[in-house]
């Protein structure tokens, strides 16, 4: 097991009805679930995004699929299964470029059951500057289910 790393990140969300394609679940790099998905905890972490480059038609991500973090603000784990960023350029625009000198992480919010406004609400209050525990052991304390249908906001304090 890789040794926990704590640093600051910054957090975005976003959900069903913003991803590409819009209105679904479909990630790009699968590694515990075929969709975006997840509860949030150590055994069913989220969705996350990353940034990626593309150069000379080769992928390259800010973090392998499969790395975990873990999100005090929010009290979820999640789990690299998706990129950040579109087009034959992705470096250029999205998460690859950071925010502020801080890596730039996006977390599947989920939202298929809910309105777009809600959903591009509920991303709005988590969007900030927070901690993060890369490679993180599995006994912090979760908040279950979704970010769209359990908490929607960011606490304070890391654990």
């Amino acid at each position: 097991m890789e040794t926990e790393r704590r640093f600051k990140v910054f957090l975005t969300g976003y959900s069903w009805w913003d991803n590409t394609p819009r209105g679904s679940a479909a990630i790009a790099k699968p590694v515990i679930h075929r969709k975006a998905s997840g509860t949030g905890t150590y055994e069913d972490p989220i969705t996350l995004a990353v940034g990626h480059r593309i150069d000379y038609g080769r992928q390259t991500m800010d973090y392998p699929a499969g790395t975990r973090f873990y999100f005090p603000n929010i009290r979820k784990y999640a789990i690299v299964e998706d990129v950040c960023g579109d087009g034959n350029r992705p470096q250029v625009s999205g998460c690859h470029r950071g925010y502020k000198g801080h890596p730039w992480l996006d977390i599947y919010i989920g939202g298929r059951w809910s309105s777009a406004e809600f959903s591009d609400q509920c991303a709005r209050n988590i969007t900030a500057v927070q901690d993060v525990v890369m490679h993180p052991s599995p006994n912090y304390p979760v908040i279950t289910g979704e970010v769209a249908r359990s908490n929607c906001k960011a606490l304070s304090g890391i654990t």
